[in-house]
């Protein structure tokens, strides 16, 4: 039978091949056997060589004379999985970590560099005995890119933004396993009923500070689905800081919301939750597949006030002034986010910013014309990066003067959050949630 260091050699595999991390480890899993601490095992190896390749492969550049990018594709994996034990993963012997991954080179087509994959291991070993084997560079941008495994490209971001101090803790919050939060549904159930439920098969939870239907589950959970009252539409999977947009947005029984971004419906079940299923919700999105999943949600939770719509929003003629809000949830390079997606630092450019850039101006210009006079637009990110969060809304503001910032509804939300300008940014190094940016404009009357 196929081990967890074995299986997540495959995955990794596919990971480096273009797969996302995520989807490739769901395909392996789901032809495996394995025993939950087996899974644990290999999940943490995945997202774990993933999240910290930068790291890994600075430490084989030091240490082997033929540099990282240089090696064969499928022993550069198999030398990340026994680094990343040796320094990330304290619980398991340094005997272990370096015989099971001897085994795996010899396993895969690598038994005569068995003796350089044993060798390489032992001496990161012996030299973290005395210091950290890693040498970093001496500029901070470099040194903190390398040390916490990022591109320097985010991190100069993050520093133009919050200096190097405040980017260290950000760094470091960002390569923590993600938490779990849940929202119930308060037209079926309780905080209290949810938590005394879980609490029944052994699952622990806290509700959050300032919202009202978080909660954060706590140590091994299982399989989320099979927890008591999913299937019954009691909760939904959702962070805490996307909980906060909705409450933004405000909703209000009988009114008519446009979610423009909607699928896969986290945002749009929220709303419905909020309005006591009362009016009308226009779930928009231009991916049918993907509207199907927001469906599935709406079908579990039991609302009745939402209605899909398969098109792209910045060209809704079908719904001009017909709406009391708007939520913009807009496409991002989620780097607020990069905790939950280990391969998303890896995949977003600077381009790829460029590109969402622009596509989230169009986005903007085009779902106003759906606002009602007096009517409110919520836009929402989950990046840290001001071309897609600020400059979006500045430039915005600045070509139409009929459109304000609505500050009475940021000071509502509490004050443990960021809110110059007009904008709530959630930073998670100090709320420890999703790193998020929102805004809330109103139209005044033409």
């Amino acid at each position: 039978m196929l081990n967890a260091r074995q299986l997540a050699f495959f995955a990794l595999k596919e990971v480096h091949k273009g797969a996302y991390a995520d989807v490739a480890l769901d395909r392996v899993l789901k032809k495996a056997s394995l025993s939950d601490n087996d899974r644990r095992l290999m999940t943490e190896l995945v997202y774990g060589s993933v999240r910290r390749q930068r790291t890994l492969d600075a430490l084989i550049d030091q240490l082997a004379t033929k540099k990282s990018h240089k090696q064969p594709p499928d022993l550069r994996i198999i030398l990340h999985l026994g680094l990343y034990q040796l320094r990330y993963q304290a619980k398991i012997p340094t005997s272990a970590a370096v015989n099971t991954t001897v085994a795996l080179a010899k396993d895969n087509g690598f038994k005569g560099l068995s003796g350089f994959v044993n060798g390489l291991l032992r001496q990161y070993a012996r030299l973290a005995e005395k210091e950290d084997p890693l040498q970093l560079p001496q500029e901070t941008i470099g040194r903190l890119g390398t040390l916490h495994s990022f591109p320097d490209w985010i991190v100069k971001v993050w520093t133009e933004q919050f200096g190097d101090l405040e980017t260290e803790q950000l760094c470091r919050w960002m390569n923590q396993t993600p938490t779990i939060d849940i929202r119930i549904n308060p037209l079926k159930t309780s905080l209290e009923e949810v938590k005394a439920a879980f609490q029944s098969v052994g699952v622990l939870s806290q509700p959050l500070i300032d919202i009202p239907q978080a909660l954060r589950l706590m140590g091994r959970t299982g399989s989320i689905q099979k927890l008591p009252g999913f299937q019954e539409g009691w909760w939904t999977i959702q962070d805490a800081s996307a909980q906060l947009v909705s409450h933004l947005l405000d909703p209000q029984p009988g009114e008519v919301i446009v979610d423009a971004c909607a699928a896969p419906g986290g945002k749009t079940t929220h709303i419905a939750e909020l309005m006591g299923d009362r009016g009308k919700i226009w779930a928009c999105d231009r991916t049918a597949s993907r509207l199907r999943k927001l469906q599935e949600n709406v079908r579990r939770l039991g609302f009745k006030s939402i209605e899909t719509i398969t098109a792209d929003s910045r060209n809704l003629t079908q719904l001009e002034n017909s709406a009391d809000r708007v939520l913009l949830d807009v496409p991002c390079s989620g780097l607020g986010t990069l905790h939950r997606h280990a391969d998303a630092r890896w995949r977003q450019t600077p381009i790829s910013v460029n590109e969402l850039s622009q596509l989230q101006q169009e986005l903007l210009s085009g779902v106003t014309t759906l606002v009602k006079d007096g009517g409110v637009l919520v836009y929402a990110t989950c990046t840290l990066h001001p071309q897609e969060n600020e400059n979006i809304i500045e430039t915005f503001l600045a070509k139409n003067p009929n459109w304000k910032i609505e500050y009475s509804r940021l000071e509502e939300l509490g004050t443990r959050y960021n809110k110059s300008q007009g904008y709530l940014k959630v930073l998670p190094h100090e709320n420890n949630m999703d790193g998020f940016f929102m805004t809330c404009l109103r139209k005044s009357n033409s």
